[in-house]
Formats: structure tokens, C-alpha cells, sequence
């Protein structure tokens, strides 16, 4: 079975969110212009999902979930986070729902949090402890999973 990317599944879960802004709001929670702040949590998240995926690529290892890396990336935001790009996701969702600004989009962001934790955190945690072994526990004592 061919698992759906994690930028999939965001983009499914903005689809989600805008849904529910659209048919079933609510009521609103953050009026006009307040809701513009999301900008930033949305340029935040970017930020957080390239700037560690350009550090992949020069470590020359894989970004895509499932495949074995090659090198072990802990410097830049990964002294902060093993998962800043996961953590960019959801900062970028949080982003979104505040710019909808109405009751019921936020209610996806646990949901994406807690699918990308199970469906994708714990097995890459797993083959990164195998390949890296002590290395990579020695990390995951110094750095939590999310923030």
C-alpha cells in the first residue's frame, strides 16, 4: 500500500478546513483583520519546512519519509525539534485556521498532528534509531520529538 506524502496530506487538510469555514463554520472566532496574523504562523511554517530540507540536501539524505538516510541532520532547527519541518506543517495549519478565523478549521490541526506522529514519526524514529543506533538515541535524549 503507497502511503499519501505528509504535503499531502496538508494539502488535504486545508481542503478539510477550508470546507469546514465554507459549510460549517461555527460562528466566527477571529474577526477581520485579526485573522491576518495567521500570515505569520503560515510564513513561519514555510520557513521551518525548507530551511531543514535544504540542510537534507546538502547533508545529501533523503527528505521522504520511509527511506533510509544517509546522514544523521541535528544542527540548525534540529537542535530545537527532531521534526522541525512536521513542526513547520503544523504551524503553517495553525496559520491557516487563524485566517479563516472561524470556529471549526482549527479542529483538524490535532487530528494532522496526531496522524503525522503515528503514521510517520514513530516508523522514521525507529529505522533512524536502527541505522544510527547509539548516535541517534543520544539525540533523542537531548531533543524532543516536537518542540
Amino acid at each position: 500500500m503507497m502511503r499519501l506524502l505528509p504535503p499531502i496530506w496538508v494539502l488535504i487538510s486545508l481542503a478539510v478546513m477550508a470546507t469546514l469555514h465554507v459549510y460549517f463554520p461555527g460562528g466566527q472566532l477571529i474577526p477581520e483583520p485579526y485573522n491576518l496574523c495567521g500570515i505569520a504562523l503560515v510564513v513561519i511554517g514555510m520557513s521551518l519546512i525548507v530551511w531543514p530540507a535544504l540542510m537534507f540536501w546538502r547533508a545529501r539524505t533523503t527528505i521522504r519519509p520511509f527511506h533510509e538516510s544517509s546522514a544523521l541532520v541535528t544542527s540548525g532547527p534540529f537542535r530545537g525539534s527532531r521534526n522541525p519541518i512536521y513542526v513547520g506543517m503544523v504551524l503553517g495549519l495553525i496559520g491557516a485556521a487563524i485566517l479563516f478565523g472561524s470556529l471549526t478549521p482549527p479542529l483538524v490541526v490535532p487530528v494532522f498532528t496526531l496522524l503525522i506522529d503515528r503514521v510517520f514519526i514513530v516508523p522514521e524514529e525507529r529505522m533512524l534509531s536502527a541505522k544510527f543506533a547509539g548516535e541517534y538515541d543520544r539525540y533523542c535524549q537531548r531533543v524532543r520529538r516536537w518542540i
